[in-house]
């Protein structure tokens, strides 16, 4: 593991958010610590959802496809703060973005990982091209909620964890509008 992923703090939450400390990262990851997270959903104006495949370097979860970006806030961020950030960063895209909703899950993951999160998530649309992080992301595409219905069903491990979590447990929340 890089020595940057085990320096990075992530911040401890209870059930209800409220922050009870920090830990490095890989740390919380391998401990399974409840930690605050952020995702993002962007769709286009065609009400497609951009989808990335995590790159193969990453530490846990490489080559899934997920939802547009996710982080995790730094001390002193707010989440939403959070959540612009990271999609400049993956995505160098920027659009106005909405809670949709948070929620909490505990999923293990390959490497002996387990993320467990107070998910607060956000949505936007965006009609502009992304320009991914490399290190960050191996590939997007738009999809439209009826072939990822398709996908998710025929083929639902070639999808992160918590995308499946997501989608199968708040559907409506984020495709609504």
């Amino acid at each position: 593991m890089n020595e940057a992923l085990d320096q990075e703090l992530v911040i401890l939450v209870d059930e209800q958010d409220n922050e009870i400390g920090t830990m490095e990262k890989l740390q919380a990851h391998k401990e399974g610590k409840l930690h605050r997270a952020v995702s993002v959903f962007i769709f286009n104006s065609k009400k497609e959802l951009l989808l990335q495949k995590r790159a193969a370097g990453k530490y846990h979860s490489p080559g899934l496809w997920t939802n547009t970006c996710c982080t995790h806030p730094r001390q002193g961020e707010y989440v939403k703060q959070a959540a612009n950030r990271r999609l400049m960063e993956e995505m160098q895209l920027s659009c106005p973005l909405h809670k949709a909703f948070t929620f909490v899950y505990n999923a293990k993951l390959d490497n002996g990982l387990t993320e467990h999160e107070f998910d607060h998530v956000f949505t936007g649309i965006a009609d502009g091209k992304p320009k991914p992080d490399a290190d960050e992301v191996e590939a997007y595409r738009y999809i439209s909620v009826d072939m990822l219905d398709k996908e998710l069903q025929t083929n639902p491990e070639n999808f992160t964890e918590w995308f499946k979590i997501c989608y199968d447990k708040y559907f409506f929340e984020l495709f609504k509008g």
